[in-house]
């Protein structure tokens, strides 16, 4: 990868920055450059992973510069202090403008898949996010969603169990040939040392398919709901 990765923020503590789809959030086995190297060699400092994205999904990430920074954004995770939110496009409409969506899910780390499972299997974990549809045209919807809960593939799982695959995402009942529609929006959080709330937006390229069915129309509709 030779392209620069977007800065949205940077101090001596943080990073806020826009991972590029296709991108390894962090090392794996396979020794592909992930975010962690790539930021490291971009910025010249040590890089501290907080959170994941999917290879395929792009967007807002924070990265700590320090393992002090690191602690404390992490511990935040899977709070309400740590506010993450998505924008994708789903095959179909939700029966509801918004709402939410509340399962049990569990990964299969051997084939990395999710499923909806009863309460009571085992290694069920709960699983809960909202959402707003944004607009639709009645084969695709935009729409935006904030996660109450980190799980793996969550969000593509549980829209997926109702009958709205997300668009690409053959992996669980897409038949189309897109990439995967799924965006990380918005990161809202407090400064680990300084304390100031700050929030951080982006969307993807709005040339790109799906993207580009809904994203011109409904950009400043979605911008305006920081």
């Amino acid at each position: 990868m030779n392209e620069t990765i977007k800065i949205l923020y940077q101090d001596d503590m943080l990073a806020v920055v826009v991972k590029p789809v296709g991108v390894l959030s962090q090392s794996d086995r396979t020794g592909e450059l992930s975010m962690t190297e790539l930021l490291a060699a971009q910025l010249g400092k040590d890089i501290f992973p907080v959170h994941r994205l999917d290879r395929a999904v792009g967007g807002v990430m924070v990265f700590a510069m320090t393992k002090a920074a690191a602690g404390k954004l992490s511990a935040l995770l899977g709070t309400d202090a740590f506010e993450k939110e998505y924008i994708t496009v789903v095959h179909g409409e939700p029966a509801e403008k918004s709402g939410e969506f509340f399962d049990y899910l569990r990964h299969d780390a051997r084939r990395n898949m999710t499923s909806v499972v009863p309460k009571e299997e085992k290694d069920a974990k709960d699983a809960k996010l909202s959402y707003t549809l944004l607009q639709s045209d009645g084969e695709f919807s935009l729409v935006r969603v904030r996660l109450h809960t980190g799980r793996t593939h969550q969000i593509r799982v549980q829209f997926s169990s109702r009958n709205m695959s997300i668009a690409g995402d053959g992996k669980y009942g897409a038949r189309d040939r897109m990439g995967l529609a799924l965006w990380s929006y918005r990161l809202a959080f407090r400064h680990p040392i300084r304390k100031k709330r700050m929030v951080f937006t982006a969307l993807p390229d709005e040339n790109v398919t799906p993207w580009d069915r809904f994203l011109t129309k409904a950009q400043d509709r979605t911008e305006k709901g920081n």
